[in-house]
């Protein structure tokens, strides 16, 4: 694990949401910059890290970002990817800004996803296409606002286009936490959470709920256990929930 007294020297967040783990990330940077393309999101995540001293937050889009060409050692981009429209232009923009060197951490959901985590949409795509996107109903794997998902060979062609390399590409959950999760997830989110569909200005959600604070839950305890079930059972097996990624820009 990278200590806190290596500090990097300018990370951005890219599609920082709520900034509900920005505080966490900062402890590692010299200068930190969390930006995303919905400006409610932007403002609540100032007022809550409003404290963090070398954080700052900027309303921008990941396809079309205003900062200058290797202006960055580090981008970090969580379930961001699936929402953008044309992921392509994103992984365009992350080697760009990113300093020759420089890392990207990036996690997006899987298209191929555990039966267990969808059958509905998994069985409507093996009666259509393997590699279909297509879906028949907004939940599971389709929930959380996404109108497709990431394969794992497109996300390789991408990035290889750009000239970044894949330095490590990783299962996220497998079909422990695809059981558990089904579509309960989804349909809790679409019910309770602002912004429920992840998109420029939302207010879906009835009940408009937002993080209260930056501070690790009582209960990841049991997440984390969970977790670690669910890699040691079926961390061997492709089929994932999502996929983690680091990316290095070459020199």
């Amino acid at each position: 694990m990278l200590s806190q007294q290596y500090k990097i020297e300018r990370v951005l967040n890219l599609g920082t949401g709520e900034g509900d783990y920005d505080r966490m990330l900062a402890a590692y940077a010299v200068d930190m910059v969390g930006c995303d393309v919905n400006e409610d999101d932007i403002r609540y995540a100032a007022e809550m890290n409003k404290d963090v001293v070398n954080l700052r937050y900027e309303t921008n889009n990941a396809l079309d970002l205003t900062y200058p060409t290797g202006n960055f050692d580090l981008v970090v981009s969580s379930e961001v990817l699936e929402h953008v429209g044309d992921p392509a232009t994103m992984i365009k923009e992350i080697h760009r800004v990113l300093a020759p060197g420089g890392w990207a951490v990036l996690t997006f959901p899987s298209r191929e996803f555990p039966f267990t985590y969808d059958p509905i949409n998994r069985f409507w795509q093996w009666i259509r296409r393997p590699d279909s996107n297509e879906r028949l109903i907004a939940q599971g794997a389709y929930a959380f606002g996404h109108e497709y998902l990431i394969g794992s060979e497109d996300f390789k062609k991408w990035v290889a286009d750009t000239g970044l390399e894949i330095v490590e590409f990783k299962p996220l959950s497998g079909w422990l936490v695809g059981l558990m999760e089904v579509y309960w997830t989804g349909l809790a989110q679409s019910i309770f959470k602002k912004n429920a569909r992840n998109v420029t200005s939302d207010t879906a959600g009835s009940l408009k709920v937002r993080p209260a604070d930056t501070k690790e839950p009582y209960l990841s305890v049991i997440t984390d256990a969970i977790l670690w079930l669910d890699d040691f059972w079926f961390g061997a097996f492709s089929r994932s929930l999502g996929k983690g990624v680091v990316l290095r820009k070459k020199l």
